[in-house]
């Protein structure tokens, strides 16, 4: 659990001076975009969603509809990756533990940059 927590930790805080470095460049050479682009945009693009309109991949939405977003905002989105939610379905079997972290910190990173 303690890798797990330190490989999470380093993931964001890499996006997050790839960011603050060149923004545009964060989009481009991150492993979590690119999953992203594959599994996710049909229904996210631009961190909409294109099912259900309200429940968006924006900040106010998934601090609204993502249990403990508040408190773990990254357990959170891991946890909607891996088990899905109504329309949304499972990638647990799909991607694996690396590439759902890489989604989660990806969508994090997003959500608070206002995509």
């Amino acid at each position: 659990m303690k890798i797990y927590l330190s490989i999470l930790l380093l993931a964001i805080a890499i996006l997050f001076n790839i960011t603050l470095i060149n923004p545009s460049l964060a989009d481009e050479t991150s492993t979590g975009s690119e999953i992203f682009q594959a599994n996710c945009a049909s229904c996210h693009r631009g961190g909409a969603n294109i099912l259900i309109e309200q429940k968006t991949l924006e900040k106010p939405a998934l601090s609204k509809y993502l249990e403990n977003y508040d408190t773990d905002p990254i357990k959170a989105i891991i946890n909607q990756i891996q088990n899905g939610k109504n329309a949304m379905p499972a990638f647990k079997n799909k991607l694996s533990d690396q590439d759902i972290l890489d989604i989660a910190a990806y969508v994090f990173q997003k959500a608070e940059t206002g995509w």
